[in-house]
């Protein structure tokens, strides 16, 4: 025991995997490129909310963190729908009062930064650049952005928790002969805005409700903070007659604006400032593999699977793969040699099930979330599901709140679920007879 280990990164999955391994007798050390975002403001204008949902809150109750990050999340009950005419509806996410929480990315981070430094062995680096990784020696050396001094760092143990943009993934690249990387963007960007508190500090919407207004290429989406304002992002394309490219100037924004979002205007005072002001961002899905090499380093959360946000699993993704880990540091012992190749079976196929079916749900929410079809479909699935509680958990379900299934097996399961539902959309009259018995008797016979 007591192996030393490495972490390039301090984001979420870097902080929280350095808890973890330090529970476990580890001393870690971890690297970050960034300056300590606890002193230093360096998220300006980049930052969408995440959603912390079951898997998320079971990585961080494997702690014991998950009462002090519950104090700066707001729970979710459901999607407020905000449609181009001004009227409104609601869509509960679950039942019996399930919810996703919203919380800030920096704010989690910062917790977690915290927290990992509570444990004794445990030391964050910052302003540490990943220059090198020497795979036979397991020696890492590091920049120091401000004296551009390099200090090398040897290892028994190495993560690379550095995000979508890997300095860790990209030094396995270059050393490994047939390591395969598929790096996917779509084609719309987003950009952050907000709803600030109204004059008492009061929410300008609904608290409890992920806020959408879909307008079928693009959209926009809200979601509440502690200090009682939102923040916003609009998705939208890059390029096309709706696109970012197409607002250049105040007055296009405000016209845009006042013809999509007209009832989120009067909300926005700050709207046209923040909208020249704040960046342009794009939205990646990253797949590789291997993720371990040597059964010595080991890639991490969007190190090894980046995902587009529009599940709002990116982070839950990220902090099930601590928990995963943790099992099979328990189960072999602390046998690498075992625990490297069985993690990497068991959450590759995973990470790939999730980052299908965010790309999948951008669309739905997008497009799909107003058409009475849709929600017709979803109305006919949650009754169902109802009655037979054993026999349909709908894929939303199996994704948010049911860890105990993987995100594999959910996807296979969603897609027999929807075409059992294209059969059930088809029949006649289904508008008026969703709720029949005969609708009831359909499903089951295709089960």
């Amino acid at each position: 025991m007591g192996k030393s280990v490495t972490i390039v990164g301090a984001g979420l999955v870097g902080s929280l995997l350095s808890i973890y391994l330090a529970k476990k007798g580890y001393k870690v050390n971890v690297f970050e490129r960034r300056p300590d975002m606890r002193t230093t403001d360096i998220s300006a204008g980049k930052s969408i909310n995440l959603a912390l949902s079951d898997r998320g809150w079971r990585g961080l109750e494997g702690v014991g963190i998950a009462d002090e990050i519950k104090k700066i999340a707001i729970p979710m009950y459901g999607r407020q729908i905000h449609n181009k005419d001004g009227s409104y509806a609601y869509q509960p996410y679950g039942k019996d009062n399930q919810a996703i929480y919203s919380v800030s990315r920096a704010d989690i981070n910062m917790k977690l930064m915290d927290l990992a430094e509570q444990q004794a062995n445990v030391k964050i680096h910052f302003n540490k650049r990943c220059a090198n990784i020497d795979r036979q020696s397991l020696e890492t050396s590091f920049e120091d952005n401000n004296t551009k001094k390099t200090e090398k760092i040897k290892s028994e143990l190495l993560f690379g928790a550095d995000g979508a943009f890997a300095a860790s993934r990209l030094n396995m690249q270059l050393q490994n002969d047939r390591f395969e990387y598929n790096q996917h963007y779509i084609e719309s960007g987003y950009k952050e805005l907000i709803i600030p508190p109204g004059k008492n500090g009061e929410f300008l919407l609904e608290k409890n409700a992920l806020h959408i207004w879909p307008r079928g290429s693009f959209m926009m989406i809200a979601l509440p903070n502690p200090d009682g304002n939102f923040t916003c992002t609009l998705f939208l394309p890059f390029e096309g007659e709706k696109s970012f490219a197409n607002l250049k100037t105040k007055e296009a924004v405000k016209k845009f604006f006042d013809e999509e979002f007209a009832s989120a205007v009067p909300l926005m005072p700050t709207l046209l400032e923040d909208f020249m002001n704040n960046p342009v961002s794009s939205l990646v899905t990253v797949k590789c593999f291997p993720w371990v090499f040597d059964n010595k380093i080991g890639l991490i959360g969007d190190a090894a699977h980046a995902i587009v946000p529009f599940y709002g699993q990116g982070m839950n993704c990220g902090f099930e793969d601590c928990v995963v880990l943790n099992e099979l540091i328990t189960k072999h012992n602390d046998d690498w040699e075992k625990i490297f190749p069985e993690y990497q079976n068991l959450r590759k196929p995973d990470a790939d099930a999730i980052a299908d079916l965010a790309v999948g749900n951008f669309i739905e929410m997008r497009d799909k979330t107003a058409d009475p079809k849709f929600l017709l479909q979803k109305k006919i699935e949650a009754k169902f599901s109802q009655t037979h509680p054993d026999k349909w958990i709908p894929l939303y379900s199996m994704v948010t709140y049911t860890p105990s299934i993987r995100y594999s097996k959910a996807l296979s399961e969603g897609q027999k679920q929807q075409k059992i539902m294209d059969k059930i959309m088809a029949m006649q009259n289904i508008e008026t007879n969703w709720d029949s018995k005969e609708v009831e008797a359909e499903i089951l016979k295709h089960l």
